[in-house]
């Protein structure tokens, strides 16, 4: 008799209508707002860089672990990635969003000008700190209402680990990670709260050269050494008189990561590290095979040897058309937060400190894009290498300040405010809402489907990064490990203060 009533019970929650599911849903995520808050301030503190983001992995593993996921640590060869799984069946939905910081972008939140919390240390200086507390308060929340509703499905949550140095989403998908998802809903911090579908964004090759010459004395003997540095250098004249003759839409840069360790000893190794970017996969493997022939070349001239290791890479974004609609509805059924007088305060301050127009915080949902403008984002983000493999899209959602500078500590001023708290959880309450949409809806996983199809008819997805290829997990290890003393005296205590702000005595608005 339980099992029978249970099961009409199930039918009958079923059968309730999707909007009030759905307004059910946005109203359970608000009633999250200070778990939003405390995921957002807590990751804030860590401030770890990519393939370091240890506290943070072991923190939203286990938040998900209490609340009832299954966790799988580990993945792919990261020592920080995971995969957390929840209920059963068919459809499987993913949410995934970025971990990592940003070197030299420490700033006190909260305060309109620059002031570190460690000088030249990492710090969240574009606001991935948040994308957690949108996509765990959202599938916590989502959860909530399959369990108590009966819907079948199973949500898997996945961090986007070392996503500034485009360097997860490939490893996983080569690794099978996505072969039996659905959907992946993804997520990204903004200014403003929106989505889009089709292309988007430049693709990239992530290469570092590396030059084995021969020491010598650099006053005594300089004849007897061969130069690594030499090498380096000659790579770098020759690929920037070659950009000349480049297509004026591709984008590279470089830093020379290691180039000897005192004057007076010829450098006998020595590093250049190159982002080729691209708008189409074609492209990005030319640009590629041109800077290997220049280093080629240039360790010809230095007579020096070279070796080569891909360390990320990603395909230019195409996101699907079916999912932006459905999301996007959910994003305008949610609006925009209710900026206070205080976050409008310090936007406009924040904005007249960076010679941006004052105009404060949006306050209105932006346009569905539709990928006609692609080509006005140069940027690279690795969840395109999902999209290439399975219906994506990505949200935008709200906690940055407009005006403020990309991979910069302006945009560190708003992340750990109300400003990111309240932009996290709108975010979370439109993505949970999609999560709903996407288990009582077959027909837009069908659309989803055919119009992932139609991407991918002529045009099938490569990996960039050789199969063998392992992912580069020291990468950052010694940087991290000079800063985590002081980031350990800076972590977020949540027992002892409301926010991070009152943790650090910060006065909430401050302004000049």
């Amino acid at each position: 008799m339980k099992l029978l009533a249970f099961t009409m019970a199930c039918a009958t929650a079923a059968a309730q209508d999707l909007n009030a599911l759905k307004t059910e849903t946005k109203q359970t995520v608000f009633a999250k707002a200070k778990l939003s808050q405390e995921i957002t301030d807590m990751i804030f503190s860590f401030s770890e860089l990519g393939y370091q983001e240890f506290e943070t992995s072991k923190y939203v593993t286990g938040l998900l672990e209490k609340n009832g996921f299954r966790i799988t640590r580990g993945v792919a060869g990261m020592p920080t990635a995971w995969v957390a799984e929840w209920g059963g069946g068919k459809p499987v939905i993913g949410l995934m969003a970025d971990i990592d910081g940003l070197p030299e972008t420490s700033q006190k939140p909260g305060i309109p000008w620059q002031e570190p919390l460690i000088p030249n240390g990492p710090g969240h200086g574009e606001g991935h700190n948040s994308g957690q507390a949108v996509q765990v308060v959202a599938a916590i929340s989502a959860k909530e209402i399959m369990a108590k509703h009966c819907l079948q499905g199973t949500l898997r949550v996945y961090p986007g680990v070392a996503e500034e140095l485009l360097g997860s989403r490939t490893y996983m998908v080569n690794a099978k990670l996505f072969h039996d998802l659905d959907i992946m809903l993804s997520a990204h911090i903004s200014s403003d709260f929106s989505t889009n579908w089709g292309a988007s964004g430049s693709g990239l090759v992530s290469t570092q050269y590396s030059f084995h010459g021969r020491s010598a004395h650099g006053a005594g003997s300089p004849w007897q050494g061969r130069s690594a540095l030499d090498a380096v250098e000659l790579m770098n004249i020759g690929w920037n008189y070659r950009r000349e003759h480049i297509r004026p839409e591709s984008r590279s840069h470089y830093v020379i990561s290691h180039g000897g360790d005192q004057p007076n000893v010829v450098p006998p190794e020595a590093t250049v590290w190159y982002y080729f970017r691209e708008w189409d996969f074609a492209r990005i493997r030319d640009l590629h095979e041109i800077g290997t022939t220049i280093a080629g070349a240039a360790a010809q001239m230095a007579g020096v040897t070279m070796t080569q290791k891909v360390v990320g890479a990603t395909w230019p974004g195409h996101f699907n058309k079916a999912l932006a609609y459905a999301l996007y509805e959910n994003i305008k059924s949610v609006g925009m937060p209710k900026w206070s007088e205080d976050d409008q305060t310090l936007a406009k301050a924040a904005q007249k400190m960076m010679k941006a127009p004052a105009n404060g915080l949006r306050p209105d949902p932006g346009p569905l894009g539709d990928g006609s403008r692609f080509m006005q984002n140069a940027g690279s983000d690795d969840i395109s290498e999902v999209g290439w493999n399975l219906p994506t899209v990505v949200l935008r959602y709200p906690g940055n300040i407009p005006g403020m500078t990309g991979h910069h500590w302006s945009s560190g001023i708003s992340m750990a405010t109300p400003i990111a708290h309240k932009g996290a959880n709108h975010g979370a309450a439109a993505q949970a809402m999609t999560v709903i949409d996407l288990m009582l809806t077959p027909k837009l996983i069908e659309d989803a489907r055919a119009y992932f199809a139609e991407q991918t008819k002529e045009q099938k997805w490569v990996s960039l990064i050789p199969a063998s290829a392992k992912p580069p997990i020291q990468f950052n290890k010694e940087k991290m490990e000079k800063f985590r003393p002081a980031l350990d005296k800076l972590r977020y205590d949540p027992s002892k203060y409301a926010t991070y702000l009152e943790q650090l005595g910060v006065k909430y608005p401050t302004v000049p």
